[in-house]
């Protein structure tokens, strides 16, 4: 049995015995309590919002620092109506654990997520980061119906080259989640990360081999906006 035949099967009984998803409030113990950072970040989201509210029914870019880093998002996606709420170097759980305050209340009409990058680097598992998503869609399904969620998949950096098993097996996961469900799309960004020899393209990443700089943005808006636009269009 191969490897990705063992990580669907284990996604699959980790989905299975899951039981119903609650609101983060009641998931959280002691120990999560613990592990979940970001405090003061997102008590300035708030802040802000108490200034400059963001548009109701817009589109909110969300997850860790990939997206947060995307200083010229809004010039990118114009004329569509984004903002972005990515914060720190958050993991799915903690996403998951803070969409009370800075998902739901905006009532997105789109919400393009962009988390599990940081999972992997600490150590978690495909079915682990496919499961967050998926009570992170649960929750959106059930108090934002109409909303559309789109997946951009995991980067395979070359900072972690010796865990792009478990990149591919997360995005694997979660794009034929995404395949079957409602309302969820899947967008690589992969392919535009690679030369015509299959070999990273260095000169897209910082000195960390893992963020970005300016050109590997606008290589996303190109994959990124026509899909928002259409989904814009017929939502």
């Amino acid at each position: 049995m191969n490897i990705f035949r063992v990580v669907a099967l284990a996604a699959i009984y980790v989905v299975s015995t899951a039981g119903p998803v609650h609101p983060p409030q009641q998931q959280e113990t002691s120990q999560t309590a613990q592990k979940v950072r970001f405090g003061p970040e997102i008590e300035a989201f708030l802040h802000e919002d108490t200034v400059i509210p963001p548009p109701k029914g817009a589109i909110l870019f969300v997850g860790s620092s990939i997206f947060r880093q995307w200083t010229n998002l809004k010039r990118d996606m114009a004329p569509l109506p984004v903002f972005n709420r990515a914060f720190g170097g958050s993991r799915t759980s903690e996403v998951l654990y803070y969409m009370d305050k800075i998902v739901l209340p905006y009532k997105p009409r789109i919400v393009v997520y962009y988390c599990g990058s940081n999972d992997v680097n600490a150590g978690a598992t495909a079915p682990e980061i496919f499961l967050h998503f998926k009570q992170f869609s649960d929750r959106v399904a059930q108090e934002l119906p109409a909303t559309v969620v789109f997946y951009v998949s995991i980067n395979r950096a070359p900072q972690k080259m010796d865990k792009w098993g478990v990149v591919d097996s997360a995005n694997a996961l979660i794009r034929n989640f995404c395949r079957s469900t409602k309302k969820r799309e899947f967008i690589d960004v992969n392919p535009v990360l690679f030369d015509r020899n299959g070999k990273p393209r260095m000169e897209l990443y910082r000195d960390d081999k893992l963020h970005f700089k300016g050109p590997a943005y606008e290589e996303f808006t190109r994959i990124i906006k026509p899909a928002l636009q259409k989904a814009w269009e017929q939502n």
